[in-house]
């Protein structure tokens, strides 16, 4: 992994916002810079889990891109990066991924790291996986993509949504190789 690049943040339409923000939030507490890319249908995810304007996720990063905008430096594999993470990532998205539908800038950025050899993260938030996502993750998973199944960790003993929120994205930072306090691993002892 590349430590001159941004780590880039795709934000798709699926459920799973407050997952985003706690990523970007550490990220930034990291001191990591942050190239962020968000759908409109991420946008509007955003407003309806949070109550958040789309300002509050671009306060959180170094370069904030629009999807339709393919000339970023993003959407070149000639500019370095520390890897990506799509959170959440939709059906819609993954599938756009998988097919090599590079219609817009956080799909053509995905592409990006996959034909680069770079981490690629996709943290889909949806249950019952249905058949059609399952094969795009696999087709994914096959060319190197971490797939990160929004699913809590019970041993933990979460008490809360925030603690849920947090363990999974400490896992997309531990996959990101970013340092994070975000949750106790198995048979840690309490802080």
């Amino acid at each position: 992994m590349r430590e001159d690049g941004p780590v880039v943040v795709g934000v798709s339409g699926a459920s799973g916002a407050p997952i985003a923000l706690k990523v970007l939030e550490a990220l930034r507490a990291a001191s990591w810079p942050v190239a962020l890319v968000a759908s409109a249908a991420g946008l509007q995810v955003l407003r309806e889990e949070t109550g958040l304007a789309p300002e509050a996720l671009g306060r959180l990063a170094d370069h904030v891109y629009a999807d339709h905008d393919l000339a970023a430096p993003i959407a070149s594999g000639s500019r370095p990066t520390r890897g990506m993470v799509v959170v959440p990532c939709s059906s819609n998205t993954a599938a756009r991924i998988a097919l090599g539908l590079g219609d817009g800038l956080l799909v053509r950025a995905a592409h990006v790291q996959l034909k680069e050899r770079r981490q690629l993260v996709l943290v889909p938030r949806e249950t019952p996986l249905p058949t059609i996502l399952l094969r795009h993750l696999t087709a994914l998973s096959e060319l190197g993509a971490v797939i990160l199944i929004a699913s809590p960790a019970y041993y933990l003993r979460p008490r809360s949504i925030d603690d849920v929120t947090n363990y999974l994205a400490g896992k997309v930072l531990d996959h990101l190789g970013a340092p994070h306090q975000l949750y106790r691993g198995w048979g840690e002892p309490p802080a």
